[in-house]
C-alpha cells in the first residue's frame, strides 16, 4: 500500500477523494467507487501501487493513437480497478475485479523495473491502459517521471474522468492521451455510472496543457448512435481543435451487452463522412481492418499518407510533419 494523493481529511476520519470527478466521500474502512482506494484510520491509501495485473508490448496503433510515433511499440501496463462500471467493458475481468472479489491481485513491480523493461524491449513509450489509469495515478506518475528523464514517452488510454488537480500533476510527464467520449449524459449515467461534463473538461484541459489528444467513440447501436449524439460529439471536438483525430469504432457484444448487435460498417462510414464534412481533419473507423477509414489522408489534397491494415502500417509518406505532396502540415507527434 501507498498513501494516496489528491484527498482531504474531514472530521470523524472521513475522507474526500478528488483524484477523479466522482469526488468520493469515503468513510473509515470503506473504499471509493474505483474499489482500489481505501480509508484506513483517516488516511487514504492506494491499494494498487505497483501491483500490475498486465504487462504487454503493443503497437501504438492499438491504443488507438494514429498520430503519435506510428509503427512504434508501447510497453503497456495496468492494475485492477476502474472508476466506471461500463456495461460493455472489454476488460471487465480486471476493471471490475476488486468490486466483484474484494481482492487486489497483481505482481509487485517498482517503477524503475517498468521503465527498464520498456528500455530493454525497445519501446518508444509506456502506455497506462487496459483499465482506467487514473485509479493508479500515483504509480503511473512515478513511472512517467523516470521514463521522461530517460527519453521514453508516456501515454494514457483513459475514460477522461480524471480530476483537474490530477490532470495538472501528470500533464508535464504525459505525451499522449486517447480519451473516450462515449456519448451523451444519459448514456454516461445509464451505461457507465458517470456524467459527460467532466470528460469534456478533461479533453479541453489536456489540450491546453500541451498533451497530444486523440478521441475514441465506440458506437453502440441504439445506445449512442443517434444523429444528435454524433453531431454533438463532432461539434464539441471542433470547438476544441478540428485537428484532434477522432476514432469511431465498431462495437461487438460483450459483458452485459451481449444482446446488442455489432455496429454496422455502413453506420461507421456514415459517421466518418459526417465528421469530415463538418470540418474534422482526421476521422478514423476502428475495429474493421481493411476499410479505407483506417488511413491517414492529407486534409487538403486527399493523398493517402499512412496506409494501415489493422495495427500494421503498409507505408508512411509524412515528411517532416507534412504531406509529402502538397506540404500541408499534418498535426501529430511524428518524432
Amino acid at each position: 500500500m501507498k498513501e494516496a494523493r489528491f484527498y482531504e481529511k474531514f472530521e470523524k476520519r472521513k475522507i474526500k477523494c478528488f483524484l477523479c470527478a466522482h469526488n468520493c466521500l469515503i468513510l473509515e474502512g470503506r473504499r471509493g467507487i474505483c474499489g482500489v482506494r481505501e480509508n484506513r484510520e483517516g488516511v487514504l491509501y492506494s491499494l494498487v501501487y505497483g501491483k500490475l495485473i498486465a504487462m504487454n508490448i503493443d503497437p501504438i496503433e492499438k491504443k488507438p493513437l494514429f498520430h503519435f510515433y506510428p509503427a512504434s511499440t508501447s510497453y503497456s501496463i495496468s492494475t485492477v480497478g476502474c472508476n466506471f462500471r461500463c456495461k460493455h467493458c472489454q476488460n471487465y475481468d480486471i476493471s471490475q475485479y476488486p468490486k466483484i472479489h474484494n481482492e487486489i491481485p497483481g505482481e509487485s513491480i517498482p517503477p524503475e523495473q517498468v521503465v527498464a523493461a520498456a528500455e530493454r524491449t525497445g519501446c518508444k513509450s509506456i502506455s497506462y491502459t487496459y483499465t482506467e489509469p487514473t485509479i493508479f495515478l500515483e504509480f503511473a506518475y512515478d513511472c512517467a517521471r523516470i521514463a521522461h528523464e530517460r527519453g521514453i514517452k508516456n501515454v494514457f488510454v483513459s475514460n477522461g474522468y480524471t480530476g483537474p488537480e490530477a490532470v495538472k500533476a501528470i500533464a508535464p510527464y504525459l505525451d499522449g492521451n486517447n480519451i473516450d467520449l462515449k456519448g451523451d449524459d444519459e448514456f454516461y449515467k445509464k451505461i457507465c455510472g458517470a456524467r459527460v461534463q467532466p470528460v469534456l473538461d478533461t479533453i479541453k484541459l489536456m489540450k491546453e496543457l500541451g498533451v497530444w489528444v486523440e478521441v475514441t467513440t465506440l458506437v453502440i447501436p441504439a445506445y449512442n448512435d443517434s444523429e444528435k449524439t454524433i453531431n454533438d460529439i463532432i461539434d464539441f471536438i471542433l470547438s476544441v481543435d478540428p485537428a484532434i483525430p477522432w476514432h469511431v469504432s465498431q462495437f461487438y457484444p460483450t459483458y452485459q451487452l451481449m444482446d446488442c448487435p455489432r455496429t454496422p460498417v455502413e453506420t461507421l462510414k456514415k459517421i466518418r463522412d459526417m465528421g469530415m464534412r463538418k470540418g474534422l481533419k482526421y476521422v478514423y473507423t476502428g475495429n474493421i481492418p481493411g476499410e479505407r477509414g483506417e488511413n491517414t489522408l492529407c486534409p487538403k489534397c486527399g493523398e493517402v499518407l499512412i496506409e494501415r491494415l489493422g495495427y500494421r502500417i503498409a507505408y508512411n509518406k509524412i515528411q517532416d510533419g507534412a504531406c509529402y505532396k502538397c506540404k500541408t502540415k499534418i498535426e501529430g507527434v511524428w518524432g
